[in-house]
């Protein structure tokens, strides 16, 4: 009796916090600066194809004829002519190099490099990367990148035996690139500057645009869920990195669509706070099927000629569960659905199946995502 008293104790304190907790985050505000970002403020992915040299014995095979082919050609560039089939490639390995180029960067500016093997290599350890042009989408070279590969891993065995330690075939080379070609984004360009969201929504998009002009006044607009155009104001035409760091930090109470999301693997449920469900009824019950075996041993009389024989026996039982039904009301928060499904002892699992037949009978108003 004790125990079922502290179980629903415990069950009542849990909803009411969660019911706090919704109804408090619900109004809570946050700087336009969490919410979205400046349109053209952006980073470009870079890439480039290199060697790395000084491998001890764990490069690519001579099956691998992109490096050789690639070792060979260096060489001419060296005044050093010689045939694939005479090489040897085991200290050297072919590679991919990749870089995220960052917004505002100037040319002398280092960036880091990630460096992954793409032969049959065994490990990059050790190695250095020799000079490898990185490219944009556009063709263009926007950085090159040379240095010692740091691969935080290793890889060692024989005998038909081995360790390895994460990925000894990817490294990093911190601060292996330098900017050769910066990307220039003029903001103001026009005397005007947009604010991009991360979640288009048109309830926040215009609170942000009311947000500014209460401050500015009538200077902004949404043009679409995603975006706010945003006219800058006489005094800021020559201080445009100062009249966005003022509107970053102003505070709006975003809006959010009502949301469940479930994770399958791990039985995890989130359900937001603005969730709402129709008038729907639940039951929730189970069958369980026990099976056991003995065995029994049949022993003879003793001086008869009868053998001991054993036999086996097995024991089904079948208990059903009484079903409990639960009733949630008409436009019944997240408090009433967790605290009803946890007071008829659902498990995780059981509200994921419940709140799927909820949604498909159309009595569950929110997005139900499956991930």
């Amino acid at each position: 009796m004790r125990k079922l008293i502290a179980t629903m104790t415990f069950m009542m304190v849990f909803c009411s916090l969660i019911t706090s907790a919704f109804a408090a985050s619900s109004t809570v505000s946050t700087r336009i600066k969490d919410i979205a970002k400046v349109q053209g403020v952006r980073s470009n992915q870079l890439v480039g194809y290199g060697l790395v040299v000084g491998l001890a014995g764990t490069g690519d095979s001579n099956k691998t004829l992109e490096t050789l082919q690639s070792v060979s050609n260096m060489l001419k560039e060296f005044g050093v002519s010689i045939t694939t089939a005479q090489l040897k490639t085991k200290n050297v390995a072919a590679v991919m190099v990749t870089a995220q180029l960052p917004p505002f960067v100037r040319e002398g500016d280092t960036i880091d490099i990630t460096v992954s093997s793409m032969g049959d290599a065994k490990s990059i350890e050790g190695g250095t990367l020799l000079q490898t042009p990185l490219k944009a989408a556009n063709g263009q070279v926007y950085a090159v990148g040379q240095g010692s590969v740091s691969t935080g891993g290793f890889s060692a065995g024989g005998g038909g035996g081995g360790v390895k330690k994460n990925f000894p075939t990817v490294g990093i080379t911190p601060n292996g690139a330098i900017v050769e070609h910066s990307v220039e984004d003029n903001l103001g360009t026009g005397g005007t500057v947009s604010l991009s969201l991360s979640n288009p929504d048109f309830t926040t998009a215009t609170r942000i645009s009311e947000a500014i002009n209460a401050r500015y006044g009538a200077i902004s607009r949404a043009s679409n869920p995603g975006r706010i155009d945003i006219t800058l104001p006489f005094m800021y035409q020559n201080k445009v990195n100062d009249f966005v760091a003022e509107i970053e930090n102003l505070y709006v109470t975003p809006d959010n669509i009502a949301k469940v999301v479930v994770n399958e693997r791990t039985g995890t449920i989130v359900i937001g706070g603005n969730v709402s469900v129709d008038e729907v009824a639940i039951a929730q019950g189970g069958l369980s099927i026990n099976i056991t075996k003995n065995t029994d041993v049949s022993q003879p009389a003793p001086f008869s000629l009868g053998e001991t024989i054993t036999t086996k026996n097995t024991d089904v039982t079948v208990t059903e569960d009484k079903a409990h039904t639960i009733v949630l009301p008409a436009t019944a928060n997240v408090s009433d659905i967790v605290g009803a499904l946890n007071a008829v002892g659902a498990t995780p699992r059981d509200i994921i199946s419940i709140l799927q037949a909820i949604k498909a009978s159309g009595a569950l108003h929110a997005d139900l995502e499956i991930i």
